[in-house]
């Protein structure tokens, strides 16, 4: 049964470098879309079927000392792309080439992370930026791209309403943000306001709110205002707030009551308790699931908690 699934393997691999434009030999050789014959070339090409665009793949060289190589599939070729490279091993063990861990990286990337971890399911080791820059073989440009991203993805950012350019907010206890753009073309400091999105009016530090009308934090103000439910099946809860800040990340989260008291943050994945709004480790080493906490319930949260990525 082994060797049918990884004859069907090979075959499904063969079919889709056909299918892909991939063309081996013993001789690395691509095939030209307008010549019938197949030309060598000296490292391994990659073109879409009738297109003219060649893309070089990155290889490993199979005599850098300083990589591990192993024979064995890509762990990270989710695609059955096959690419032409030796296999090499990461510090978590798993096998990679320099195109595919490039490909997992700029997926983690574009999801709005900032570390890397390893793709294949179980494992979720953590690489750093250094072995990624080395096993993936990053070119300058790649790098500047993926320091750039990733610096986004750990600082919050949101566009200027006058030009339209992300800037990051300098503190959290500060909603007056100044836009280097609009600074520099206006000849004088632009700033506006990280809540309302309009130019900045009013002194400053403020954390509440600028002095433009109707300027407001519309999260803090679900929270204040939100309904109460009751907690059905729980013992000794009267009423809690039907909606919650995410302890960790700050994400307001609703309850349904169609649940237990323990809800999972689909943005931290952290497991908390909505009633004393403390981790479920915490929360469950005092009382049950169909307890009421040894706190008691939360207060309404007047602040919105911020995440601090690690």
């Amino acid at each position: 049964m082994a060797k049918d699934l990884s004859q069907f393997s090979a075959l499904l691999r063969s079919m889709h470098r056909q299918r892909m434009g991939l063309f081996f030999s013993t001789t690395p050789t691509f095939h030209d879309p307008n010549d019938s014959l197949l030309k060598p070339v000296d490292i391994l090409e990659w073109a879409a079927p009738g297109s003219c665009n060649f893309t070089p793949q990155k290889c490993y060289d199979p005599k850098d000392s300083s990589i591990k190589f192993v024979d064995r599939e890509d762990d990270l070729d989710f695609l059955c792309e096959d690419f032409p490279s030796p296999r090499a091993q990461m510090s978590c063990g798993h096998a990679v080439t320099p195109m595919s861990l490039t490909n997992w990286c700029l997926k983690q990337l574009e999801q709005g992370e900032s570390k890397f971890v390893c793709g294949q399911f179980g494992c979720g080791a953590k690489w750093s930026y250094k072995e990624v820059c080395k096993m993936a073989l990053l070119t300058p440009e790649e790098k500047k791209h993926f320091e750039k991203t990733m610096a986004q993805n750990t600082a919050e950012s949101r566009k200027c309403p006058e030009c339209k350019t992300p800037a990051v907010r300098q503190s959290e206890n500060n909603l007056c943000v100044c836009c280097q753009v609009c600074t520099a073309k206006k000849g004088h400091i632009y700033e506006f306001c990280w809540q309302c999105l309009r130019e900045w009016k009013g002194p400053k530090p403020r954390s509440d709110r600028c002095r433009n009308v109707h300027c407001c934090n519309s999260a803090l103000k679900t929270l204040k205002t939100c309904q109460e439910i009751t907690f059905g099946p729980l013992k000794g809860v009267i009423t809690c707030p039907s909606v919650r800040a995410c302890p960790t990340c700050g994400s307001l989260l609703e309850h349904k009551q169609t649940h237990c008291k323990h809800l999972t943050c689909p943005r931290c994945r952290v497991k908390f308790c909505f009633v004393c709004l403390k981790t479920f480790a915490q929360c469950s080493k005092t009382s049950r699931l169909s307890e009421l906490c040894s706190k008691g319930v939360a207060r309404r949260q007047t602040s919105i908690p911020v995440w601090n990525k690690k």
